[in-house]
């Protein structure tokens, strides 16, 4: 006889090595895919679990990050030297600015990021720039585990798609370039309490990325469009007050101190000319070399937020109108891939804010590993022609404007690609890597497996002269794995 009580059956995960087709064929070497008799998620693994091999994953990348970094750390972060090494990093600039006697609110950063840099020069020996930069890298790879840990606990039944962003390639050899870990930290957080319904901690950690760096306001943008699709409005609205409550609470002792230095950092946004690796600076550039008309920074600046909003605009009208709702990460990708291709500027350090959302939204490997590798080819080009912009060398000595535009278009059609490949999944879910494993919204909270109100295309005419609403509210359609 049963004892009454209902035994939780054990999920199984998806195992990479038989799910993605690039990584079945690597396994070759090893024997072949995992068997059937592993049951992964069901057999206890003893000592490897998943997220103590993804633990081992980020401190590999980590010590290579830090290897990579060391011939700056031996010579001095000095220019042309630090490029030609591919080692530049903001962390020496801002610590010797401060010890000059520049306010943190004069770095040129937002004034969350200032403020942390000014404490932690204060928690380094005076003058000391090395131990400043590892101090910084230290934390830097905290973050990076933080963000691991929050990806993974969002993954549902594909742990293992959090091994894109613990071996992340941008990640090591941009990850110890500025404070951006620190934001896509805040904002995988922030995605991780709203994955869990927790709505006011989703806002303190989304108002903390956004103060950061300002793109995980976007997140929100993605929550409200979804919740729009699903009226349900409560949770995502306390997420929404905490967040601006939260950036508020922030900026706002900083604005009282010095209003000035804290609105420089905006104005510079507004009014300075297009930034390395936009489209703006590519046009700005080329037009320059052909004696033409170069783009005003208020064109840019008015040209750049136009395209930006009519994209989101265009992103916003899909989530709205597909046939299923979306999954929140593949919302949120979008978002904040057309605020890197639309923007003013991008460094290299911005493709960390979207290795997260690409494992979340669209999980495969060779389109990951493609990206990565023109990210980081983009990455490097840009660290040869400042190079040769800061040296005044011979241009047959270092790398020209047209081999660096080259990899920034490349770059830029890396991550178009991938957007147009999360869309195709958002408009037919059977393309989608993580619906056919029967499994909803992992990352959404309380919108996941919820009814959905989807916009009617269009009404008919009833007999009577009525109108008919072809659509309804439905629950979700069962997935197919």
């Amino acid at each position: 006889m049963g004892t009454g009580r209902s035994r939780r059956r054990p999920v199984r995960i998806s195992v990479p090595s038989r799910a993605d087709s690039l990584l079945r064929k690597f396994t070759a070497l090893i024997g072949g895919p995992l068997g059937r008799r592993t049951s992964p998620g069901v057999i206890n693994p003893g000592l490897f679990s998943v997220e103590r091999v993804l633990v081992l994953l980020t401190t590999g990348a980590a010590v290579i990050a830090v290897l990579l970094k060391n011939p700056c750390r031996i010579e001095g972060w000095s220019s042309p030297g630090q490029y030609y090494m591919a080692c530049q990093s903001q962390w020496p600039e801002a610590f010797d600015s401060l010890e000059g006697g520049t306010s943190f609110l004069q770095l040129g950063h937002s004034a969350l990021t200032g403020a942390f840099a000014g404490v932690t020069a204060h928690l380094v020996p005076l003058g000391s720039t090395l131990c400043y930069y590892d101090f910084h890298s230290i934390l830097a790879v905290a973050a990076w585990l933080l963000i691991v840990y929050a990806t993974v606990r969002m993954t549902n039944r594909r742990p293992w798609d959090a091994a894109m962003v613990a071996v992340a390639p941008v990640i090591i050899v941009a990850g110890f370039l500025g404070w951006d870990l620190w934001a896509a930290m805040f904002a995988a957080l922030g995605m991780l309490a709203f994955a869990r319904s927790r709505f006011a901690q989703a806002g303190i950690f989304l108002g903390l990325g956004t103060a950061v760096a300002g793109y995980p306001v976007l997140i929100f943008g993605a929550v409200a469009l979804l919740a729009c699709r699903t009226r349900l409005a409560g949770g995502p609205a306390m997420t929404g007050v905490v967040l601006a409550a939260t950036w508020l609470a922030v900026n706002l002792p900083f604005g009282l101190l010095d209003s000035r230095a804290w609105s420089a950092h905006f104005t510079s946004l507004l009014s300075r000319d297009a930034d390395y690796s936009s489209i703006w600076f590519a046009y700005t550039s080329l037009a320059a070399r052909a004696d033409g008309r170069e783009l005003e920074a208020s064109f840019t600046t008015v040209a750049s937020g136009l395209l930006t909003v009519l994209l989101c605009a265009g992103v916003a009208a899909l989530t709205l109108r597909v046939q299923r709702r979306p999954r929140l990460a593949q919302v949120a990708f979008l978002l904040v891939g057309v605020l890197i291709l639309a923007g003013k500027g991008y460094s290299p350090q911005h493709a960390i804010w979207l290795v997260p959302l690409v494992a979340l939204a669209y999980p495969k490997w060779r389109t990951f590993l493609l990206w990565q590798f023109l990210e980081v080819a983009h990455w490097w080009t840009l660290m040869m022609y400042l190079g040769k912009e800061s040296s005044g060398g011979d241009a047959q000595n270092n790398i020209d404007l047209p081999y660096y535009l080259l990899f920034t278009f490349a770059h830029m059609l890396a991550t178009a690609y991938i957007m147009y490949r999360v869309m195709e999944g958002m408009i037919d879910p059977a393309r989608d890597p993580v619906r056919r494993l029967d499994i909803d919204d992992p990352q959404g909270g309380l919108f996941d497996h919820a009814a959905d109100y989807r916009k009617p295309a269009r009404s008919h005419a009833a007999p009577n002269g009525t109108q008919v609403r072809l659509t309804r509210p439905s629950p979700e359609p069962k997935d197919h794995p």
